[in-house]
């Protein structure tokens, strides 16, 4: 049998002492400091922020690094140790949708917006290394922009993310919106807010219940091993992109949807008037057919949250597997968001005995998350790369998810 990988979130310490020192080695000088953010595991509510609903994300140990010096004009200098040290160049007066391609858009974006927002920020060299997994569905492209984002707050003295220890959650909520901008127009990646929202105002300890309608938030006390359990997270090996289509197509149809029934998004809809919401979308037509399967998730999702956290409310954690598994159901069949690996995981992790499984994320690849007993922890992670084996796939790695604290 194969061996299980852990991908482990490094100390504070060594990601700060990682990203000084590529920065050192990149401008022969010293930076003006050093900032992180996390990236983040949604417990459920998928495919719901971009429709007005509300998700639980977690942020995750695992964090990305950035060391940033102001400079005084409006140049931007940037290496990134996941981009083999290459030193790339932007300014930020030729920064607009469409000019720039790769890592750099997540990071000139959330400079770009910050701009747009009013606020005068000029140019800086910054350096970056992450242990947030790319492309593992975990928003190691959130991660990026908050950890900018808090940096540039400081080093520009915005005054939004709050002092250290006493984050500003309203501050921290227009940080938010200015990554989101960032991802939406210059990387061009159409996702909703609940990545940045998780990196930048979920505390540790605490699931972040996002109300993606006004985005307002609840912190919801989270303690795993106050019940015995662990959250094995399972990355795929089968890359998550956002920036194909796949995840565009599936908010199209959402809008399209809203607006065949008058609505301004889908979170209008109430539970209990989803069957008439179905019989006017279903026209017969194939694009009537796609819509029905998405709004059936979307709403059935949404009430899914709500179950969600009235059992956290209730301590009640070890009720939530049914709900994690009707989630991964409707993500795959009606969302078509799934994929082989992401399956395999969720199967094998329930048979080897988990509470519940799901993928989490966009889909398309990337992750799946597994609610455990503290004690089975390697042997559900045993079966599942078992199982990929059994398959003929690329072995799966992992991580157990605690609840972080936000970008700093």
């Amino acid at each position: 049998m194969s061996a299980v990988t852990w991908v482990d979130a490094w100390s504070a310490e060594e990601g700060e002492q990682r990203a000084r020192a590529l920065f050192a080695a990149s401008f022969d000088a010293e930076p003006d400091g050093t900032w992180s953010a996390p990236g983040r595991v949604n417990l459920i509510g998928e495919h719901t922020d971009y429709n007005g609903g509300l998700c639980l994300p977690i942020a995750l140990p695992h964090r990305t690094y950035v060391a940033v010096r102001r400079r005084d004009d409006d140049l931007v200098r940037l290496v990134s140790a996941q981009d083999a040290g290459r030193l790339r160049e932007v300014r930020l007066a030729d920064v607009a949708p469409g000019t720039v391609d790769g890592w750099p858009s997540y990071v000139v974006g959330v400079a770009w917006a910050l701009r747009e927002a009013g606020h005068a920020v000029r140019g800086f060299d910054v350096a970056v290394d992450s242990c947030v997994p790319f492309g593992a569905g975990l928003s190691s492209s959130a991660a990026l922009e908050s950890a900018v984002a808090v940096a540039l707050d400081a080093t520009h003295g915005l005054g939004l993310a709050g002092p250290a220890g006493e984050p500003d959650d309203a501050g921290r909520a227009l940080l938010a919106a200015a990554c989101v901008r960032a991802e939406n127009e210059i990387a061009g990646a159409p996702t909703g807010g609940m990545d940045q929202a998780a990196s930048l105002r979920a505390l540790a300890g605490h699931a972040l219940l996002l109300d993606c309608l006004d985005g307002s938030v609840r912190q919801v006390p989270f303690d795993l091993a106050a019940d015995g359990l662990a959250l094995l997270v399972i990355d795929t090996r089968a890359e998550h992109a956002l920036v194909d289509g796949q995840y565009a197509a599936r908010r199209a149809a959402c809008e399209a949807a809203a607006a065949r029934l008058g609505l301004g998004t889908l979170r209008e809809i109430d539970p209990d008037g989803l069957d008439r919401a179905l019989a006017t979308l279903d026209d017969g037509s194939d694009e009537g057919t796609v819509q029905v399967r998405r709004v059936r998730h979307v709403v059935r999702e949404i009430a899914r949250v709500q179950e969600f956290v009235a059992l956290l409310d209730d301590d009640r954690l070890r009720e939530v597997g049914p709900l994690m598994d009707a989630s991964h159901v409707s993500l795959r069949d009606d969302y078509e968001v799934s994929c082989r690996e992401l399956d395999v995981a969720v199967e094998a992790a329930r048979g080897a005995g988990a509470l519940g499984a799901r993928m989490t994320g966009g889909g398309f690849g990337g992750s799946a998350i597994a609610l455990v007993e503290g004690d089975a922890v390697q042997a559900v992670a045993a079966a599942v790369v078992a199982a990929f084996a059994a398959e003929g796939l690329h072995a799966p790695a992992f991580s157990v998810a605690l609840p972080g604290g936000p970008a700093a």
